[in-house]
């Protein structure tokens, strides 16, 4: 059974990253008549779907019982400010990355972000070493360098890729990187605090990522206040929303609780291979399907190395002992 959750946990990442970028890229690039749907809205309503999603699950492991959900989200939640307060800080970097990666997807094809997004690793190992004193081994130290060494080849610009850019997306190349540059500290500083606060509580992961979610939906309506307010008062908080739109919504919101269900009943190297099955799923539909990207064999070759980077990062030798004569 266990090993059945595994590979199906593992399944959905795959399907959930590569649909999440795909059909988010799509969304932003597709023309169509009137208002554009506004990306800090999408951010504020896949906040509350995940809050859902997680009271319900906290309904389910309390035995289907709504007193019982009630008792726990109280004294869990509310007579815990605290605890509770502890995670605004990473929600609030939260909500950032999640309107920074529809800036990125917005000008950056999605074979490009998906390899590019990958520097993560580099700055959670970064942090990791810095907040929570973790020692990396060699391998991981060479994973790190390999993956700095691939990244630079994809963003290695040519001729054929300015061209193509031009051509495809009117948006700036230069703003994408720097989007998902800034998405990366912010997703590797955010996710070893919330690893940090985990140790150090007893609390379910679920009941972590309902106060998560409350404040992501807090700073998230700020931002939709401050940024495009107008646009709201006029046109309405839904504007341009259709039925793509709200697969990517739902997309996003699922991104958090598979990651817990990842963590929960599978490992970093298979977790590794997922990653890395979904970023060729990525580049074979971005160029066969979205038709926005043309690769090189220099993307080719940066994207091997960010490939056998995540492998290598998650690889963990076994130390091997002679064996005891009688």
């Amino acid at each position: 059974m266990s090993t059945n959750l595994k590979y199906l946990s593992l399944s959905i990442l795959v399907f959930q990253t590569t649909s999440l970028v795909l059909t988010m890229r799509y969304s932003r690039t597709l023309k169509e008549e009137g208002p554009r749907y506004l990306s800090s809205t999408a951010v504020v309503i896949a906040e509350l779907l995940k809050i859902t999603a997680c009271i319900l699950l906290v309904y389910k492991d309390n035995k289907c019982s709504l007193r019982t959900l009630n008792r726990v989200l109280h004294d869990e939640i509310l007579n815990k400010p605290m605890e509770t307060l502890k995670l605004a800080i990473p929600s609030g970097i939260y909500t950032l990355q999640n309107n920074l990666l529809y800036v990125a997807l917005s000008n950056l094809d999605a074979a490009t972000y998906q390899v590019t997004y990958q520097l993560k690793i580099l700055t959670t190992a970064l942090f990791s070493v810095s907040m929570l004193s973790k020692k990396l081994g060699v391998y991981q130290w060479l994973s790190l360098v390999i993956l700095m060494a691939g990244v630079a080849f994809v963003q290695w610009p040519s001729d054929l890729q300015t061209t193509t850019a031009k051509e495809l997306s009117a948006g700036s190349q230069l703003v994408g990187l720097v989007a998902v540059l800034i998405a990366c500290f912010s997703s590797g500083f955010a996710g070893v605090y919330f690893e940090k606060i985990l140790k150090e509580t007893k609390q379910s992961v679920w009941i972590r990522n309902i106060q998560l979610g409350f404040f992501g939906s807090i700073f998230g309506l700020m931002g939709v206040y401050i940024y495009d307010g107008e646009l709201v008062s006029k046109n309405g908080f839904f504007q341009g929303y259709n039925k793509l739109t709200w697969i990517v919504v739902v997309l996003q919101a699922l991104g958090g609780l598979v990651i817990a269900a990842v963590i929960k009943y599978a490992d970093n190297i298979l977790k590794g291979f997922a990653t890395s099955l979904s970023i060729i799923l990525s580049t074979l539909i971005s160029y066969f399907w979205l038709q926005d990207f043309v690769p090189t064999s220099v993307f080719f070759l940066g994207a091997v190395l960010v490939i056998v980077a995540t492998f290598l990062y998650s690889y963990d030798p076994k130390p091997t002992g002679n064996p005891t004569k009688a």
